[in-house]
């Protein structure tokens, strides 16, 4: 297998209009997005190297909350995993591959991590 670098959020959390019930419809529900991009590293990373040689964690999180549009609701949280990993792609050319792990915090009874995980490679 050749090298890859993953970079990764984990645990971030932001309100997004998603739901399909009358109680979820019109109001934001707080959601815990993990998301990870792998791309081609550089053969080696001296102190000095550039943030440009690599990718800004800033710009994943960006992907899960400025980024999605506002008044925006979207049914599934499987589009707003979509969504996210369309921004990063068309963020950044070097990125192979998106996951972006959604868990819908406002289901939760017991502390249980009720939510989807979405894998995208970048389209050829």
């Amino acid at each position: 297998m050749p090298d890859s670098l993953q970079l990764e959020v984990e645990d971030f959390e932001h309100d997004v209009l998603t739901g399909i019930y009358s109680e979820e419809t019109g109001k934001p529900q707080p959601l815990r997005f993990t998301i990870s991009v792998r791309m081609k590293p550089l053969h080696q990373y001296e102190p000095d190297t550039s943030l440009d040689d690599s990718k800004n964690y800033m710009d994943l999180k960006f992907a899960a909350s400025e980024a999605l549009p506002k008044g925006v609701h979207f049914k599934l949280i499987e589009a707003v995993a979509d969504h996210v990993c369309e921004t990063l792609f068309l963020q950044d050319k070097r990125l192979e591959a998106v996951t972006v792990k959604i868990v819908k915090l406002a289901i939760a009874e017991a502390d249980e991590k009720i939510g989807i995980t979405l894998h995208r490679e970048r389209p050829a």
